[in-house]
């Protein structure tokens, strides 16, 4: 993510409860695909559960860009 988009985040992770979940998941979900990535082998099981997870975290990175997005309409940016 870009550093205006983290420093909107922050601004308004009080203010936007799905937001905060959103970014709390994406935040677990990118800890968890790290540890994948530290391996040197992942079994065809293990691979497609970092693929799995990689999803969910594009599905929940497009959700927080919408709502970004809405806010910067809203406050002019």
């Amino acid at each position: 993510m870009e550093q205006w988009e983290l420093d909107l985040i922050n601004k308004l992770l009080d203010k936007d409860e799905e937001l905060k979940n959103l970014w709390e998941e994406h935040l677990k979900l990118e800890a968890a695909i790290e540890e994948f990535n530290k391996r040197v082998y992942l079994t065809p099981e293990e691979e497609a559960e970092k693929q799995r997870l990689k999803k969910i975290k594009l599905a929940g990175k497009d959700r927080m860009h919408e709502i970004l997005n809405k806010y910067r309409k809203e406050l002019g940016e």
